[in-house]
């Protein structure tokens, strides 16, 4: 896809197609970590350098993989690097940040298995992008998470300070402000074009 410029890769990625919001790619970390600001914004931004450094990973890993002809190890050789990066984060934070560390909690280690860095990785090889445009697109794809996080963890704050129903309180209110987030930013998809 060489005739893509940048900034409509990372406006694709962040907006147009929102890995959460869009395609629904990473609901677990959304749902599970936005409850607050002060962990969304961090594990946002966890997730963000995650991406960048899966897609560096994922791009080098498709070239020796086409050379040699073995195209099939790709999603296993994906994974391993991905579950490396994450294994690097954590202990990084565990080292630097423990309080951080301590209350992302199981959600550090589940990025790993968070599928929206396993399908940049993939998409990222479907739309055969060069180096820059991989870095551009993994940009954009943790710019659009952290945005969708923080969005969600703000708007789940106020709510605390709200009067709520109680039949909608907790998880209720959680998937109903993430369908009127998703719709919400489901008014972008115009601005792609005839791309």
């Amino acid at each position: 896809m060489q005739h893509e410029s940048l900034m409509f890769i990372f406006l694709n990625a962040a907006l147009i197609n929102n890995f959460v919001l869009a395609l629904f790619l990473g609901l677990c970390p959304f749902l599970g970590v936005s409850a607050k600001l002060e962990t969304a914004v961090p594990m946002g931004l966890a997730t963000c350098f995650v991406m960048l450094v899966s897609s560096v990973c994922a791009y080098g890993i498709n070239l020796v993989l086409s050379v040699f002809e073995i195209e099939f190890l790709r999603l296993i050789a994906y994974i391993a690097v991905i579950a490396s990066v994450v294994q690097l984060v954590e202990m990084f934070l565990k080292k630097f940040s423990p309080a951080l560390f301590r209350a992302l909690g199981i959600f550090l280690p589940l990025i790993t298995t968070n599928c929206a860095i396993l399908g940049l990785a993939l998409f990222q090889t479907f739309k055969e992008y060069d180096f820059v445009q991989s870095l551009v697109y993994a940009t954009g794809a943790g710019a659009g998470f952290t945005l969708a996080i923080t969005l969600m963890a703000g708007l789940r704050e106020q709510f605390e300070l709200s009067e709520v129903p109680n039949v909608v309180q907790g998880a209720a209110l959680s998937l109903m402000l993430g369908g009127l987030l998703s719709l919400t930013f489901m008014g972008f998809a115009g601005l792609g074009g005839s791309h």
